[in-house]
């Protein structure tokens, strides 16, 4: 590997750390313009931070008019801190590939006061939403503060500057831990179904989670659209009579988030500890690392938590380079599986290679239905997560791990 390759791998590294649960990966060539003379997208928005700490594209002129921009610019400067928002439309393919990580950071890169800093930036996924950076460390909470603005009540209907001058607010405040988890609180005792779990803020869009624009292939979805029970894994066998949902874990969500938070930070940390000419699989871990810190933020519910607790898996057995078995198909809250074994859902005759944990093996060779991860389907009805449409459900498309990666399916979604 070059010395060229190793620096521009551990600078990502870094910046993935720094960004705490959104990595950003900075990358030189996908933020130039084809033309050497011309000033990069991240080059322009750098230099108009210089004199405002607040950038808006045109494109966003209407939602945050220029009196608005002056505000937020004022509103910036009393809080004293190291504060710049940029406001600029995101997609795939762009000079930021559509990642308001890759924004962050490659603006980052060339502003000049690269110490202390935090940035507001539009969401890639959410025109209306937005998310938080922060360098070096996570000083006043900047990513969880902008995060909560997008589930208070008050900024149900916000536009895109009051959404903005509330995270603003919030990052000042250094609070931004605890106001998330009592936003998270507030949003998990009221119907709400338009926040989807991230900074993302519901402006009067109709936004909906992330999963409602998920469109995997059908690659392993039709053996997926099963609408019974559960079977015995080898031989000619008979339908188990009833679903057996997961209840007792499914009551503690909150634990299962906080496993879950735990988890992405150690792949953080473990993606930081790593030498990078000896880990082949540290990219990799950077992808899966940055997919499941999105996934995450964005968690509607455990069939969410246990996908971030997927990518975080599959992020360490990337660092390792020796990728053992996924999580348990039926229920990953089971944890890493224990073998794989044939599976036919019911009235199909070809079967599905998933991998199980012992638990639910053992349910299938007694010919008892295993304790399967519920969700709820578009008709509102509790049903096991591989009966949710693949459209809605990555992890439907996945089986978290047993059909083919999370990131994959995530990735193709895309």
């Amino acid at each position: 590997m070059s010395t060229e390759v190793d620096q521009g791998a551990a600078k990502r590294v870094i910046t993935a750390l720094a960004a705490l649960l959104l990595t950003a990966l900075t990358t030189t060539g996908t933020a130039c313009a084809a033309d050497g003379g011309t000033p990069s997208a991240g080059q322009r928005i750098a230099n108009a931070l210089r004199t405002s700490p607040v950038y808006v594209d045109e494109a966003y002129a209407e939602a945050v008019p220029p009196s608005r921009q002056r505000q937020l610019a004022d509103r910036i400067r009393r809080t004293g801190l190291p504060i710049k928002v940029v406001l600029t439309p995101l997609t795939k393919g762009d000079a930021f590939d559509g990642d308001s990580g890759l924004l962050a950071g490659t603006v980052r890169d060339r502003l000049p006061e690269r110490r202390d800093l935090v940035l507001i930036t539009s969401d890639g996924d959410f025109s209306d939403s937005l998310q938080g950076y922060e360098w070096p460390g996570d000083t006043h909470q900047a990513r969880r503060a902008v995060a909560a603005a997008g589930f208070l009540d008050e900024m149900r209907d916000a536009r895109l500057a009051d959404l903005t001058a509330k995270a603003v607010d919030l990052v000042a405040e250094g609070k931004g831990e605890q106001r998330y988890e009592e936003a998270m609180r507030d949003l998990g005792g009221s119907a709400r179904p338009t926040q989807s779990g991230s900074g993302a803020a519901d402006s009067g869009s109709g936004m909906t989670g992330w999963w409602l624009f998920i469109a995997v292939p059908a690659l392993a979805l039709t053996a997926l659209a099963t609408r019974a029970a559960l079977l015995r894994s080898r031989g000619p066998s008979p339908a188990v009579p009833h679903v057996v949902f997961a209840t007792a874990r499914a009551a503690d969500e909150a634990r299962v988030r906080r496993r879950a938070e735990a988890e992405v930070l150690a792949l953080g940390e473990a993606t930081q500890a790593a030498e990078v000419a000896a880990t082949p699989g540290l990219q990799q871990a950077l992808d899966a690392y940055a997919a499941a810190g999105t996934v995450l933020d964005r968690a509607r519910g455990l069939p969410d938590l246990a996908g971030a607790l997927a990518l975080a898996q599959e992020g360490r057995d990337a660092l390792t380079g020796s990728p053992g078995l996924p999580l348990c198909f039926f229920n990953p809250l089971h944890g890493r599986a224990a073998l794989r074994t044939g599976w036919r859902p019911l009235g199909r005759r070809d079967r599905l290679d998933v991998a199980v944990c012992q638990e639910c093996a053992d349910a299938l060779r007694d010919r008892r239905a295993p304790e399967v991860l519920p969700d709820t389907d578009e008709d509102g009805r509790r049903v096991p997560y591989f009966e949710v449409p693949a459209g809605r459900s990555a992890w439907a498309a996945s089986g978290y791990g047993s059909l083919m990666s999370p990131s994959a399916g995530l990735a193709r979604a895309r």
